[in-house]
Parts: structure tokens; C-alpha cells; sequence
């Protein structure tokens, strides 16, 4: 007979006859479990009641369909205002954990979706964790994304379960793992169905069956080749950040290999202690970026738009990829190009790419592939919910186009252009309804690239780009709303960014002096890099989006798209290209200032969007800044950066314009 205990608002009880006990989090007023401070205090309060009167065995599963637990509650943890109040946060997460994890009775965690953060520190304080397998089952401890580490257990049990190789692979990136990786790692013990997954967590709670111990290398990791281990750990995190702008991975790594991921422990006055993190502009910068992701997935929440038929015309690397991430995400994709043999390649790469992200599994792939439908004669576009245009940007070959397409589409179907230079009101006058044209600009390459910008032109109709922004969130893209302007705002800002980084190498400063100083900042990859991965060719074309206020591109850029070297697909343009990767000087420093020179035309440029209304606010030019260049997150956006840097003297080496000469480039930095 079953014993229902509801003494907790947040927390539901269930006794079996056998002794069985089953625990389930169902927040009050939330659609997502998190881990508040009233949470866990009914936690609390809930062990108490089990240690009064034990059970044989104890699973811990959510009540709700959207996932196991997305983490700490990110609202309370923003609040904080003294390093002291973020040390009792970190206590009162750890002693409660420490506190399951040393329970006489076995324990589960029944993971279904999301298992993040918090969440994952409490599955692994768990004696067993079963996974669901589903494609939203995930398992992360992200906190790093944040500034912060993972302080309530998860640096202590992590490399104790999976290793600390894998483990510090997971926290010093933050990414996450699917149910089959968590259980291939040893993360969860079993991986199965929902359709039994109770009865596997039944059976494995009152299994008995010991935890399989590491392999001998790794309990060597864990002891006495940590020190090792965590010096190649700090190596290769420096490659990729530098400790004062992201101090965070530095201090997991730090508290793993000296205080065995205890948090509490760390000394006030380390460069690992909560006090220093908390201290840190980069935490909050950091909480920043995340809130702003958030604004970001809420365009298109109040229109009720479920896409499920897309029709994309043009098969080029932007159009076939386009309909590939369509494809990939459970749309049907009809892809028109002038013929099957234009339409070929993007299948071919769409296979390749649908092989990577089903890692192999053949039916997941061949479904994928099944839904991409070569529509060399545009039969789709009748059925269409989503027409994109992703055609050569040639003003009067897309207003012929989409003067067809608005004769065959369906009334309700959105018209859009993934027009990146032509203004949407001149292509938009073809049309007799001309508030069916809006924009829906990708960014290359369109797997990988968050952001979309969603397009208003002067007369674009209001809820066909709600419906846009719904569209762009059922691909897992982040909507960014723009005005009709040249550029948008994201290639607005990178044009004159891009042009000042070569202007320095036009005046004598090596490419890789100039990419150095720029990725020492923070930025993804140098801009010089950058110009040559998006083709040198693409950057002449792009004409006074890139040259700016009336100037001409730079002689050097002229003179190597005229000689045929147009970067990386071409084997050579600033850089010589070999399988891929440039090839550039070692040990290469930058002057101090030279970020901030290339900078400055990004900072003016983001600006002059926001005054001119290409983005609503600043907030905004931030998130899309960020989301669409890569811009340094520990900064919280250039808005941001300029508005709370403290400005250099009068004449001092790093004041923004400066002018830096090329013998400035063998300065040290």
C-alpha cells in the first residue's frame, strides 16, 4: 500500500509497501524545477522526515515534463550583494548534498531532461543515476558559463566518478552530454526507455551492486599525477582564456587539485576563493550574457506558430545549409535551385553534417536525410509555412523571384529574404502585399551560429515576424529583432572592425600581431583570421559595408583577391592555409592599445545602430554583438564595455584612438 506524504510545497513524497520511497520536485508557480532557497530548505526539511523514519531505498525523479532540474536558481544568485552571501549560497548547497551523500539507505537519481548544474551535484550525491533516453535528456555542470564554479559537491564527485580528464572537460567548458555519452563515461549507471524507466530505477536502487571502481590511470589522476594533471588543465585553458578576464576555470581547476573540489576551503585571499570569483566584473558580466540569452529565446513565445514545412530557393553553401539545419531539427525541407545537379552538393554536405550531429546513427541520419526534398521546380512553395530566399544578392533576380513566389505561396505562409546588403523595402515593391516581406538573416556557418536576425522592413507585417522570431526558436536559434538598415547591426559592426584590422596590416603590423591582440581580448578568432575564413573575395564585394564612410578597401586586399588568393578556401590570402588551419609565428605579442584601436570602429559602429534604431536598446545591440561576432562575453557586450571601462589618461598608450605606428608591433605586451 502506498503512503503519500505532502507536508512540502515544493517537494512529494511516496511510500511503497516494500519500503520503497519516491521523491519528486514539482516547484510551485514554475514550469522548470531549479534549486532555491526554498527548495532546498524543504529538502532539508525532507531528509529529516526520512531519517526519523528511513526507507529501504530512495528515487529521486521531477513531477515535471520539461526536465529533472535546471540548476540554482539564477534570479536569487544575481541578487547577491557580498562575497559573503554567495560563501552561505555555496554552504548551504554543499552541507545539504554531503549530507545525502552520506544517507545508510541507497539512493537514485531518475534523470529525464535537462540535469544541469545544481542539478547534476544533487544526481551525483546519489548512490546510482538511470537516464531517459531521449534526445532532450542532458547532463551539464555550465556553471563556468557563468563566472562561477560548480561549489555545491560537483568538482569533488565528477573526476571521482568519470575521471578528472573527462571531468575537467566538462567544467571548464560547460558543455553537456546526452543519456548514452553520460552512461558511456560511467556518469549514469543505466540508460534506458521511458516506457520502463521506473521499474529500472526500482530495480537498480535494490540492486545492491556496487559503483564500478575507476580504471587504474585514472585513480593514478586522481592522486598522485593531480598536480599534473591540473598543470596540463591550467596549459590548455590558457590557450584559450586569459585568468583576469575568466577566472572561474582557473579556480576549478585550482580547488580540485588542492582542496579536492571543496570551495568552502579555499582561503579568502587565493585567486581561486569565492571571494575573488564574486569579486570578479566577469561573474556578473557573465550573469549578464545569460539574461540576455534569455531575452533573446522570449521573441516569438506569444504567437502561436508551429512550422513544419520550409521551402528554401538557392542551393549555395548559405541556402543549402539553411535547409539543412531545417532538416536537422524535424522540419521538411524542399530545397529549389535552378537544377538536381545545383541541389546535389548542399545534400552531400547536409549528410555529412547530419552524420557529425547524430554521431553515426545511421536512422537518425537517413531520416534526416529523407526530410530534405532536392525541388528543382518549387512545388514546395504551395505548401510551404516558411518561404526563405538565400538566392545571389541581386536586387532585380529577387524581385522576379519573389514575385513568383508570392503568386504560388499560401496566404498565411512567411515570405522572407536572407538578404544580407539589399534593403528589404526595395525588394519588398514587387509584391502586391508588400508587409509580407521581412528578413530572416543566417549567419555562416548556420550550424554553428546562434544568432538570427529577424528583419522589419518599413512596412513589415507585425505578426509575420513574431511568427519569425517562433520559427528561428523551433531551429534552437536565438531571434534578434532589426530595423531595415545596411548591415543590420551584426554586419554593420564587424565591416569597419574588420577594415580597421587591415588597415593595421596595410601599415606594416604582421596579421598575426594584429589577431594576437585581438584574441588576447577575447574575441573567438583574430579579425584578420576572420576576414580570410569568410573569403577576401566576399570582403571586396561587400563594398561600403566593409570600406565605411566613403573609404576604399585596403591596396594589400585588392592586390591578393586579383592574384586569386582569397583566403582559406583558396589555400592563401593574409595567411597560408594548410588541412584548414593558417599557419602563423610563434610566440607572437601585441602592442599595448592595439585591441582597443580595432575595437573602436566596432564600439562607434554599435552605437551609431542603437541611436539610429536598428535594435530597440543597447541591451539588445549587446546580446547580438555577442551572439553574432563572438564578442568577448566577459565584457557583457560593447555597450556595456564602453559605458563601465574606466578610460585611460589623456596620451596614454591604451587611449582608444591612438594611432599605432608599425614599428609599435615588437613593443611587449
Amino acid at each position: 500500500m502506498n503512503q503519500v506524504v505532502n507536508d512540502w510545497q515544493h517537494w512529494r513524497l511516496r511510500r511503497e509497501a516494500d519500503g520503497l520511497a519516491w521523491l519528486a520536485l514539482d516547484k510551485a508557480g514554475s514550469t522548470t524545477n531549479s534549486l532555491s532557497a526554498a527548495v532546498m530548505d524543504e529538502l532539508g526539511s525532507v531528509l529529516d522526515a526520512l531519517d526519523a523514519e528511513p526507507p529501504a531505498a530512495l528515487v529521486i525523479a521531477s513531477a515535471k515534463a520539461s526536465g529533472f532540474i535546471a540548476g540554482a536558481d539564477i534570479e536569487e544568485f544575481s541578487t547577491l550583494t557580498s562575497a559573503a552571501d554567495a560563501r552561505a549560497l555555496v554552504a548551504r548547497g554543499w552541507l545539504l548534498f554531503e549530507r545525502l551523500a552520506e544517507v545508510d539507505y541507497p539512493t537514485l537519481a531518475l534523470i529525464r531532461g535537462h540535469c544541469l548544474g545544481g542539478g547534476l551535484e544533487l544526481a551525483l550525491a546519489c548512490r546510482y543515476r538511470v537516464v531517459v533516453d531521449e534526445p532532450g535528456t542532458r547532463l551539464a555542470l555550465p556553471e563556468v558559463m557563468l563566472g562561477i564554479v560548480p561549489g555545491w559537491g560537483g568538482m569533488k564527485r565528477l573526476p571521482a566518478r568519470i575521471g578528472p580528464v573527462q571531468a575537467l572537460d566538462l567544467m571548464l567548458t560547460g558543455k553537456s552530454v546526452d543519456a548514452k555519452k553520460a552512461t558511456r563515461i560511467g556518469l549514469a549507471d543505466d540508460c534506458v526507455p521511458p516506457r520502463v524507466m521506473e521499474n529500472a530505477a526500482r530495480m537498480r536502487v535494490r540492486s545492491g551492486c556496487a559503483n564500478l571502481p575507476l580504471p587504474w590511470m585514472a585513480r593514478l589522476m586522481n592522486g598522485p599525477l593531480k598536480s599534473k594533471v591540473a598543470d596540463k588543465a591550467r596549459k590548455q585553458v590558457a590557450d584559450r582564456a586569459r585568468r583576469e578576464h575568466y577566472p572561474a576555470p582557473y579556480a576549478i581547476i585550482d580547488m580540485w587539485a588542492r582542496f579536492d573540489g571543496n570551495a568552502l576551503a579555499v582561503p579568502a585571499g587565493e585567486p581561486a576563493s569565492l571571494e575573488t570569483i564574486f569579486a570578479s566584473p566577469t561573474t556578473g558580466n557573465l550573469l549578464r550574457v545569460y539574461h540576455l540569452q534569455e531575452r533573446l529565446k522570449g521573441f516569438g513565445k506569444d504567437v502561436d506558430f508551429t512550422p513544419r514545412h520550409v521551402h528554401v530557393v538557392g542551393a549555395g553553401v548559405m541556402g543549402g545549409d539553411i535547409a539543412a539545419v531545417c532538416a536537422q531539427r524535424g522540419l521538411t525541407v524542399t530545397l529549389q535551385d535552378q537544377t538536381v545537379e545545383r541541389i546535389a552538393p548542399a545534400i552531400a554536405r547536409a549528410a555529412k553534417m547530419f552524420e557529425r550531429r547524430f554521431k553515426g546513427d545511421g536512422r537518425q541520419v537517413r531520416f534526416a536525410l529523407d526530410r530534405m526534398i532536392p525541388d528543382p521546380r518549387g512545388h514546395g512553395v504551395a505548401r510551404a509555412d516558411v518561404i526563405i530566399e538565400a538566392i545571389f544578392e541581386n536586387l532585380d533576380a529577387k524581385r522576379a523571384l519573389f514575385s513568383e513566389l508570392e503568386r504560388k505561396a499560401r496566404p498565411d505562409a512567411i515570405l522572407a529574404s536572407n538578404t544580407s546588403s539589399l534593403k528589404l523595402e526595395d525588394i519588398a515593391g514587387c509584391l502586391s502585399d508588400s508587409a509580407r516581406l521581412i528578413g530572416i538573416h543566417f549567419f555562416n556557418p548556420v550550424a554553428m551560429m546562434p544568432l538570427v536576425e529577424v528583419v522589419a522592413g518599413e512596412q513589415s507585417d507585425a505578426l509575420a515576424l513574431q511568427r519569425a522570431a517562433a520559427f528561428v526558436r523551433s531551429l534552437d536559434k536565438l531571434p534578434l529583432p532589426v530595423k531595415s538598415a545596411p548591415g543590420f547591426l551584426v554586419n554593420a559592426v564587424l565591416g569597419p572592425y574588420m577594415l580597421e584590422a587591415l588597415r593595421c596590416v596595410e601599415e606594416g603590423v604582421a596579421a598575426e600581431v594584429v589577431d594576437t591582440a585581438l584574441v588576447e581580448f577575447g574575441m573567438p578568432m583574430g579579425p584578420v583570421e576572420l576576414v580570410d575564413t569568410v573569403g577576401l573575395d566576399i570582403a571586396v564585394a561587400a563594398g561600403k559595408a566593409l570600406a565605411g564612410d566613403g573609404g576604399e578597401p585596403p591596396q594589400k586586399l585588392l592586390a591578393l583577391v586579383s592574384a586569386g588568393k582569397l583566403g582559406k578556401k583558396s589555400g592563401e590570402g593574409y595567411y597560408r592555409w594548410d588541412d584548414g588551419k593558417p599557419e602563423r609565428a610563434k610566440g607572437v605579442t601585441a602592442p599595448t592599445g592595439l585591441a582597443e584601436r580595432i575595437l573602436s570602429p566596432l564600439l562607434s559602429a554599435t552605437r551609431r545602430c542603437v541611436d539610429a534604431g536598428v535594435v530597440a536598446d543597447a541591451d539588445l545591440a549587446d546580446a547580438g554583438v555577442i551572439f553574432g561576432t563572438g564578442f568577448a562575453p566577459w565584457s557583457g557586450g560593447p555597450m556595456h564595455y564602453q559605458q563601465t571601462r574606466k578610460k585611460a589618461p589623456t596620451g596614454s598608450a591604451v587611449a582608444v584612438n591612438d594611432h599605432i605606428s608599425p614599428a609599435a608591433q615588437q613593443e611587449p605586451s
